[in-house]
């Protein structure tokens, strides 16, 4: 299912899919909208990719403002490419979102994102156990199988079922932007990947992460209906969204969020 909706001043792309829930709001930062210079301008709200602290101190109290309801916190893990999943049971320490990859809970009142840039950023919400995550998967973290992952945290924790998954993909890049080396393809189909839904051959080998996390989630029993794909490839939209290969690693991150009440 794709529903590409940008609004609220082109702040923030929101996720029809989650419409429904009204104490669920999704969504993906645009870069317009803040207070951000250069390779940061202008709406970037993550603090540990290099911009000034005001700056993003600044564009998070504009983006808290600009959703429905302000979040009590908004958890925001420092990520290392791993497949490392916190649960969130009270306020984290920042000690406590080091080296995680993907953050999950039911608590009311908060707001758990991921960091990307490129990388594919996966919103899940169980609408039975109303328990929701944020997942970041660079092609690490998606070979590592963090979506599997996830979701089964969520069901040893709180017991979800897959029937029950909303999910989005997010703004990242796309198959037609993502060149890799063989090194990258081979882990892939070592990794027991369908190699003929995910990859292609141009000169050189390109990869479809989004297919690739997709079909993880359908691998858990979340309904093909139930999955929102942005369709929105970053490295080919780096003027509406943060593209760390376009821009560099000094550079912005698109932050996406998921908020219960």
């Amino acid at each position: 299912m794709k529903n590409n909706r940008l609004g609220m001043n082109d702040k923030m792309l929101e996720y029809g899919i989650l419409r429904p829930y009204p104490n669920i709001f999704g969504f993906s930062t645009t870069r317009h909208g803040g207070v951000g210079e250069e390779t940061y301008a202008t709406f970037n709200c993550t603090h540990y990719c290099g911009d000034r602290p005001e700056s993003v101190k600044a564009n998070l109290e504009i983006l808290s403002a600009s959703l429905p309801k302000r979040p009590r916190v908004f958890v925001i893990p420092r990520q290392t490419h791993t497949t490392n999943v916190r649960v969130i049971t009270d306020v984290p320490t920042e000690e406590e979102l080091q080296n995680v990859d993907a953050v999950v809970t039911h608590l009311k009142d908060f707001c758990l994102c991921v960091s990307t840039a490129d990388c594919v950023p996966i919103l899940i919400y169980d609408t039975k156990k109303q328990v929701i995550a944020a997942v970041h998967a660079g092609w690490r973290g998606t070979v590592g199988r963090i979506v599997e992952k996830t979701l089964e945290v969520m069901k040893s924790h709180y017991g979800i079922e897959g029937k029950n998954v909303v999910a989005c993909i997010g703004p990242s890049i796309s198959l037609e932007a993502f060149e890799v080396g063989d090194e990258v393809y081979s882990a892939f189909a070592e990794a027991n990947f369908d190699m003929d839904r995910i990859a292609k051959k141009y000169e050189k080998w390109h990869l479809d992460l989004w297919e690739a996390n997709r079909m993880q989630l359908l691998a858990h029993g979340v309904l093909p209906e139930n999955i929102e794909v942005s369709g929105i490839c970053t490295y080919q939209n780096h003027e509406e969204f943060f593209s760390a290969r376009r821009l560099g690693i000094k550079s912005g991150r698109i932050l996406s969020g998921i908020c219960r009440w």
